[in-house]
């Protein structure tokens, strides 16, 4: 039996935003969560949170790891954790109970 590794360090990680309407991102391990106005992805170089408006995905590859989307793109960003801000507002909740 053939062992497949699933290492994703040798994916490289783009993104490509044509005319504001259509994005390419390569080098995503997993999708963790979306709607037609926000996407949070995995990626190999950290989570990439996209805001906008309509959004949709458009093709999935699961083996490459590309995700390409459509509709308008408000915005981009990477987090380093994105639970972060999760944590310290629940500490903060139950410091001030």
């Amino acid at each position: 039996m053939d062992k497949v590794d699933n290492n994703f360090s040798t994916v490289s990680h783009a993104v490509t935003i044509n005319e504001r309407k259509n994005l390419v991102i390569s080098g995503v391990k997993k999708i963790d969560s979306f709607d037609n106005e926000e996407f949070l992805m995995e990626t190999n170089m950290g989570y990439v949170v996209v805001k906008g408006q309509g959004l949709e995905i458009v093709k999935l590859d699961t083996f490459q790891g590309n995700v390409s989307l459509k509709g308008k793109i408000n915005s981009l960003n990477y987090m380093e954790n994105p639970n972060k801000k999760e944590k310290e507002e629940s500490i903060f909740s139950k410091l001030f109970k």
